[in-house]
């Protein structure tokens, strides 16, 4: 049995599909490439697919991860290019390496996120981004299944920086109508812990540290996602042991293959 991970990503409106729905469609697109699949035993088998950390709904996302298993052996970049014509515009597959090594999961160690911030001018995410990493904890509440739960946002992050949007970014919106507006753009990277803190527990923190509330609701994206470098506290390659490894006698090697023919990465 062959193993098969792969980078998707999920862009524009397509930000707004649930999980489920992609499930659905990249289901679909196994289907019509006609993927070799292995199905799980019982009664109603499915393929094996393992999904990783997905993004919550609404939120852009330039690293989702899953695994596939396959029962005949198939060229990794010849089968990312392949389901990635399948996909809507939007749910991209962008990457593709054979598995080699450890379980995938344990390699998402921390994600790398962009909040852009409209009517929000750079000095005020200034101060608010300083106000919060100045505490030594930030207590946010979130609903869950089981309630109201409180928890620290602070002990996550491990970087918090701001700056104004680029010239080209985008349209600005006004929370008051129509016309041009301050904006800031904050970066972070958030360490994966339990219970896990999400982008919009960050902004509920820069709320309760700061009193950062911006009128417009945030346009988030997941940049990266993968293992820590402590070091440098920045987010590294998922992929690359699967591609550093040696490959099997008769056996394509881990490959990577940025876009398929037509599409951005």
């Amino acid at each position: 049995m062959q193993r098969v991970r792969l980078r998707y990503t999920k862009r524009g409106r397509l930000r707004f599909t649930s999980h489920r729905d992609f499930q659905r469609a990249f289901e679909r697109a196994l289907r019509r490439a006609e993927v070799p699949m292995a199905y799980s035993a019982g009664f109603t088998p499915h393929p094996k697919v393992s999904y990783a950390n997905a993004a919550p709904t609404g939120t852009g996302s330039e690293a989702e991860y899953l695994e596939i298993a396959l029962v005949q052996r198939r060229d990794p970049g010849e089968l990312r290019t392949l389901l990635d014509a399948y996909m809507p515009d939007g749910l991209d597959v962008v990457d593709a390496v054979e598995a080699r090594g450890s379980d995938f999961t344990d390699r998402l160690e921390a994600s790398e996120w962009e909040l852009r911030l409209d009517d929000v001018t750079p000095q005020e995410a200034a101060d608010a981004t300083a106000a919060f990493l100045a505490a030594d904890t930030v207590e946010v509440q979130r609903r869950t299944k089981k309630g109201v739960r409180t928890f620290d946002a602070r002990a996550a992050v491990l970087s918090l920086t701001s700056a104004a949007a680029a010239p080209g970014d985008g349209p600005v919106r006004r929370a008051d109508g129509p016309g041009t507006a301050a904006c800031a753009i904050l970066r972070l990277v958030v360490r994966h812990l339990t219970p896990a803190v999400r982008p919009d527990d960050v902004l509920s923190g820069l709320r309760a540290a700061a009193g950062l509330a911006p009128q417009v609701p945030a346009t988030v994206t997941r940049l990266a996602q993968g293992p820590l470098d402590e070091e440098s506290g920045t987010v590294t390659d998922p992929f690359a042991p699967d591609r550093e490894a040696p490959g099997e006698p008769g056996g394509p090697a881990g490959t990577s293959i940025a876009t398929a023919p037509g599409r951005t990465a």
